[in-house]
């Protein structure tokens, strides 16, 4: 037998033995693999769809805030305000209510019965407020305390008040505040004239201050870029800031 006849019997039977694999048996790993990447890659495409619809959903949960304007806050003001006295007249035909004893703002800010001051003390209120409200209007201005510069917040009450003051008042709003011969003055008991404070930054103290007027509200200078105004205790910004009240004359304190 030839060398060349030996070959031709050799790939013969390599090819007998390739036609008897199995389909595909040549070919079985790579398969394999490719199959295991397919999955892979599968998975990543789910996990990134849920993903995808885990973020949406949160998208759609968020509500954009859009801050009111100062027309729709007072509108909203106004709003409650009719509604508190809507609710008074409904309690008032029920005989065991007694104003004050209601809990909320009002009961919070408004006392049964008026205290009455003696009339050197009603002459130094009335001198204070018709100074303090001359000044509405007027710009906020840090560190002023005059008509002619304008003022913040303490130095409107420092500006209406030391005129008629003996014992002067400091000038900043936390002194105000700490001031000794100063009388704290519950919230149902506040009278004209008193001094109302409030922590706005949520630094240690009081950092703001306004002067009651009677009837919820309040005199202020608020801030940079507004104007000295009348606002109202039981507004819900002012309920949550408020600090205390003192009063300044405390010759009838109740």
């Amino acid at each position: 037998m030839n060398a060349l006849t030996l070959f031709a019997k050799m790939l013969l039977v390599a090819l007998c033995a390739t036609l008897l694999l199995p389909a595909g048996a040549a070919c079985a790993k790579p398969q394999e693999v490719k199959s295991s990447l397919t999955r892979k890659q599968a998975q990543a495409a789910e996990q990134r769809k849920k993903n995808r619809e885990r973020l949406m959903k949160k998208a759609r949960q968020r509500v954009a805030v859009v801050p009111l304007t100062p027309a729709q806050k007072q509108r909203e003001t106004e709003k409650k305000r009719l509604a508190r006295a809507k609710n008074r007249e409904t309690l008032a035909m029920h005989a065991r209510w007694r104003p004050g004893h209601i809990g909320g703002s009002d009961a919070l800010w408004q006392s049964r019965r008026e205290s009455r001051p003696s009339p050197k003390t009603q002459a130094a209120l009335q001198t204070v407020i018709a100074r303090l409200k001359q000044q509405l209007g007027k710009p906020y201005v840090w560190g002023g305390q005059s008509p002619e510069e304008g003022f913040d917040c303490s130095g409107l009450v420092y500006y209406a008040w030391n005129k008629v003051l003996d014992r002067k008042l400091p000038r900043t709003a936390n002194a105000m505040y700490q001031a000794k011969h100063l009388h704290a003055v519950r919230g149902s008991k506040l009278r004209r004239g008193d001094l109302v404070f409030f922590n706005i930054n949520r630094r240690p103290g009081a950092d703001h201050v306004g002067v009651y007027l009677g009837d919820g509200k309040f005199i202020e200078a608020p801030r940079r870029g507004l104007n000295i105004r009348i606002s109202r205790l039981d507004d819900s910004f002012w309920q949550t800031h408020y600090l205390g009240a003192r009063r300044v004359l405390a010759d009838d304190l109740s």
